[in-house]
């Protein structure tokens, strides 16, 4: 109620119905960009495609800067470039042997253009050398793969990125959409409720990287 009073005064002050709701998604959007974190951002992309651009012209210089051949790599995934990316990540396997976050990269290159065996295999090697690599995340990489096909897997990887965060919604989230998609309601709206009551505990630090899973493990567990 009080939502829509405010777009019908927005509305008498702009005298434009149109502008009232396009000045409300900018408010929600700038809100969301501030405090949550659910929308993606507008301006990610072209800063993304910016530093691909320098990246290609320093590799063009110098075809033997493999570390610029790796950002680019990791840029070109963000923008589902995978195919591009894989070829680069295989020319620059011999230097990157004993990097966690290499192996991670080559992996989930492979997860994307299907080659799931291998794209496991890769990412799994890339914990052996480091568990905690970014910060888990492959955990989380490989759970999302096998959400719709191999519960058990799903629920495994999730359980072990729970073991590095304990106090993490996300993982709490994502347990809970793996036992929705099985039928669970009940399970599923308890790892929701666990996410939200996570989110509660944390210190205000935290809240915010963690915000954007508390809101949807609301939203869910309203569905």
């Amino acid at each position: 109620m009080g939502k829509f009073i405010g777009f019908m005064l927005l509305w008498r002050l702009v005298g434009n119905p149109i502008i009232a709701i396009l000045i409300l998604v900018a408010v929600i959007y700038f809100l969301d960009r501030r405090y949550v974190g659910v929308f993606p951002s507008l301006t990610k992309p072209f800063k993304r495609m910016k530093k691909i651009s320098k990246l290609r012209s320093q590799i063009l210089m110098n075809p033997n800067d493999v570390s610029s051949k790796h950002e680019l790599a990791c840029l070109l995934i963000e923008r589902k470039k995978y195919q591009e990316a894989f070829e680069i990540l295989s020319s620059i396997q011999v230097q990157f042997e004993h990097s966690a976050e290499y192996w991670d990269d080559l992996g989930t290159a492979n997860l994307m253009l299907g080659h799931i065996e291998d794209g496991e295999g890769y990412i799994l090697k890339a914990l052996s050398i480091n568990p905690r690599v970014k910060y888990g995340q492959p955990y989380l990489r490989l759970a999302s793969i096998y959400q719709r096909s191999d519960h058990g897997r799903v629920e495994k990887y999730v359980r072990q990125y729970q073991d590095i965060h304990s106090s993490s919604c996300e993982a709490c989230y994502l347990l809970g959409m793996m036992y929705k998609e099985m039928g669970l309601k009940e399970e599923a709206q308890t790892a929701f409720s666990d996410s939200i009551d996570i989110y509660r505990s944390l210190p205000k630090y935290k809240k915010r990287q963690e915000r954007k899973w508390a809101v949807l493990s609301i939203v869910k567990r309203m569905g």
